[in-house]
């Protein structure tokens, strides 16, 4: 790791090594289930389904998992989120060298039907770079320069612009993603589904099978309050975000335990 590396530090703030260490102990372990041997299908298809079901309810759309298996909700945000769980496994590849264009692509998937046309796959300008005019800009304004410039710097650190864990890179890109709200809609969707494709990139869960936004929605008071806290750049809301992510990283991997317990026993 080097000197210029901008997420070393993260790792001397305090409680976040041993957090670290302990959320990577539990995926480990959850990765070992023996019923991903024979039936990894299975578990993928079922985690992909409950991670998106608690993606869209920390948007505010919550659904029982039965009622969106059984395909009885046609709520869009809820549509959306599944749309994009389905696209992660084909998006890994591309996200370390077009992080951009991938964002692009997740906010289309997330945000169809929910925005208007000329603005899916678009950055929007925050309301705080509004024109002085005070006449909100249209679909043709470029984003602002705060909007451009974090949106860059979360594009390098995911094209290898840092060599901490994976577990707190994605942790990163999740809570810059929230705290920016570079697109318009379910924004939340879309910045869960970067972290989720960072894991996976980066092979600390390959086959996307943490159901990292089961444990977000578990501890959804602490999701909200963290993600605020990090927004204001101190170290101890960063620190409170990543000890909140890493444990949500811990409840995903007891999730995928769950789940893999259940696949197996009614295989």
């Amino acid at each position: 790791m080097t000197e210029t590396d901008p997420l070393a530090p993260l790792l001397d703030l305090a409680d976040v090594a041993p957090a670290l260490d302990r959320a990577r102990e539990q995926v480990d372990a959850a990765l070992r289930h023996r019923a991903l041997r024979r039936h990894g299908g299975a578990v993928a298809a079922e985690i992909s389904l409950r991670s998106a079901v608690a993606s869209a309810a920390l948007d505010g759309h919550d659904h029982p998992v039965a009622d969106v298996r059984a395909g009885t909700v046609t709520d869009p945000v809820v549509q959306g989120a599944l749309r994009v769980a389905e696209a992660v496994p084909t998006l890994a590849d591309r996200w370390p060298r077009t992080p951009r264009q991938v964002l692009a692509r997740l906010h289309v998937l997330a945000a169809r039907g929910l925005v208007p046309a000329d603005q899916l796959g678009r950055p929007v300008a925050r309301p705080d770079v509004t024109p002085q005019s005070g006449v909100a800009p249209g679909p043709d304004v470029a984003p602002g320069p705060d909007v451009a410039l974090r949106l860059d710097g979360v594009s390098a650190l995911v094209g290898g612009g840092t060599s901490v864990p994976a577990l707190l890179l994605a942790a990163v890109v999740h809570a810059e993603l929230l705290a920016l709200r570079p697109f318009a809609g379910p924004g939340g969707v879309v910045a869960r589904a970067a972290a989720r494709l960072t894991l996976v990139a980066a092979g600390t869960d390959p086959r996307g099978l943490l159901a990292v936004e089961v444990g977000h929605h578990e501890r959804q008071p602490e999701y909200v309050g963290s993600a605020g806290a990090f927004a204001t750049g101190t170290p101890d809301g960063v620190r409170s975000w990543l000890r909140h992510y890493l444990t949500a990283v811990e409840l995903g991997a007891q999730e995928l335990a769950r789940v893999a317990d259940e696949v197996l026993a009614n295989a």
